[in-house]
C-alpha cells in the first residue's frame, strides 16, 4: 500500500486500538497503575505516568506525523523543553535563538544561572554569530521557525547540517507550523517538539506537549527521563489532543485562508507601521519559508502607530477575538507579547529580539473572514482616535 497522507494518518489515529470491545474511536485509560500477570511478570504496562495507552496512541500517531520513530508525551509544551534539557550536563553549550518564545527563555537562562549548562544566545540568520557559537561545540542547538512573535525563519536544514559539524544534537520548536506545514526531522533536526496546546488539539482546552526524534534511543533515553522526573501527559489530555489531531489538516487549511487575508489587509492598514508574516513578499524570509514550508501558517504580529497607548485603544475596541495567552484555537486571540507572552524577558533583551511595546500578536482563527476584518478594521481605527 502507498505511503498515507498526513490528512489519513490524522482521520485515523488511534482506530482500532480497542482490543477488548472494538469501539472505532480510541478509549480513554484513566488506570493509574496495572495488574502484572504474577510474580515479576510485567504486562505493557504497569503504572501510568511509566505508561499509558491512550498516551502511547497519541504518542505514535504524532511520531508518524513527523517521520520520527518514537514520541514522548509531556504534561506542557515547557515540560518538552525541561525535558530536553535532561540531554545537557554542567559543561555543556546550548545554543538558542535571541527570539524564542518568552517561556523558553526564562527557563535556559535561570537553569544555566544555577549552573546546569552553558548558554550561548544568538541571532540565528547572523552567519557569523552562529559560526562563533558552533566554534564553541556545542552540545545541542535550538531552533525556533518560525519565531514567537516576530515570524522570523532560518533556514533549518542550514543551520542543522552546520550544527551536526560541531558535534550537536539540533531541536526543533514547531508549535507554530505543526507537522501539516513543516516537518523538521526531513530537514535533518534530531528532535522536534511542540506545544500540543496549541494547533495539534486546537481547542484550546488542553495543555500539553509532545517531542518526536529520530533516533530510536534518543527517544527512548528521553522517555526514560520523561518517567524518572514526571512530567508524562495525561491520560485525558492525550485523549482529547488525540481527538483534536484528528482535524488538524482541515482546520490549517481554514486557518490559512484565513490568515492570507488578514495579512494582506494589515499590510495596507494606515494603523499599521508594519507587518511580520512569511506570507508576505516583502517579508524578508519570505524565500526561505517559502523553500522549507508547504504554507506560511496563521500566526502573525504588526507593529500600531501611535505606540502602548494606540495598542491600549486597539484592545479595548477589539470584540471578536479574545485578549488572551496562547494561540492554534479555532478562535482568533490577540495579545501583547512584551507584557504576556515574552514577560518572562527582561526589557532590554525583548528589545533585542524586536519585541517593542508597540507589537500586536494575532492567532488568526477559522471563523468568517469577513467577520474578523470588520474586526480588525474598527477597532485599529479606534486606536488612532
Amino acid at each position: 500500500m502507498a505511503e498515507k497522507s498526513i490528512a489519513t494518518i490524522a482521520a485515523r489515529a488511534g482506530l482500532s486500538s480497542d482490543k477488548q470491545h472494538a469501539g472505532v474511536v480510541p478509549a480513554i485509560h484513566l488506570a493509574s497503575t496495572y495488574a502484572l500477570k504474577g510474580f515479576n511478570e510485567k504486562r505493557d504496562y504497569d503504572y501510568s505516568r511509566t505508561g499509558n495507552p491512550t498516551r502511547a496512541s497519541f504518542a505514535q500517531v504524532i511520531a508518524e506525523l513527523e517521520g520520527g520513530s518514537v514520541g514522548v508525551v509531556t504534561s506542557t509544551g515547557m515540560a518538552a523543553v525541561h525535558l530536553i534539557c535532561q540531554l545537557l550536563c554542567t559543561d555543556d553549550l546550548l545554543v538558542i535563538p535571541h527570539d524564542c518564545y518568552g517561556g523558553s527563555y526564562r527557563l535556559f537562562t535561570h537553569l544555566a544561572k544555577k549552573g546546569n549548562f552553558k548558554l550561548s544566545i544568538v541571532d540565528q540568520s547572523d552567519e557569523k554569530a552562529l559560526a562563533d557559537a558552533f566554534s564553541q561545540n556545542p552540545k545541542l542547538v535550538l531552533i525556533e521557525s518560525p519565531s514567537n512573535p516576530l515570524l522570523r525563519v532560518v533556514d533549518i536544514e542550514k543551520i542543522t547540517h552546520a550544527a551536526h559539524k560541531a558535534g550537536a544534537l539540533v531541536a526543533v520548536d514547531n508549535t507554530f507550523m505543526s507537522p501539516v506545514l513543516q516537518k523538521p526531522l526531513d530537514m535533518g533536526a534530531d528532535i522536534v517538539f511542540h506545544s500540543t496546546t496549541k494547533y495539534i488539539n486546537g481547542h484550546s482546552d488542553i495543555v500539553g506537549g509532545v517531542l518526536v526524534t529520530k533516533d530510536q534511543a534518543l527517544g527512548e533515553e528521553l522517555a526514560w527521563w520523561a518517567n524518572c522526573i514526571g512530567i508524562t501527559g495525561s491520560p485525558f489530555d492525550s485523549y482529547l489532543a488525540l481527538r483534536g489531531l484528528k482535524t488538524l489538516p482541515v482546520r490549517m487549511k481554514q486557518h490559512q485562508k484565513n490568515a492570507d487575508i488578514i495579512a494582506e489587509f494589515l499590510n495596507t492598514h494606515d494603523a499599521v507601521d508594519v507587518v511580520y508574516y512569511p506570507g508576505l513578499a516583502s517579508h524578508p524570509s519570505h524565500s526561505i519559508a517559502k523553500k522549507q514550508q508547504k504554507s506560511f501558517g496563521a500566526m502573525m504580529s504588526f507593529e500600531v502607530k501611535g505606540g502602548v497607548d494606540a495598542v491600549k485603544k486597539l484592545f479595548e475596541h477589539i470584540k471578536l477575538f479574545t485578549l488572551a495567552q496562547s494561540l492554534g484555537g479555532v478562535e482568533s486571540l490577540i495579545s501583547h507579547p512584551s507584557t504576556m507572552t515574552h514577560a518572562g524577558m527582561e526589557i532590554s533583551a525583548q528589545l533585542e529580539a524586536g519585541i517593542t511595546q508597540s507589537l500586536v500578536r494575532i492567532s488568526v482563527g477559522i471563523e468568517e473572514v469577513d467577520d474578523i476584518l470588520a474586526d480588525l478594521e474598527q477597532a485599529l481605527n479606534a486606536s488612532q482616535q
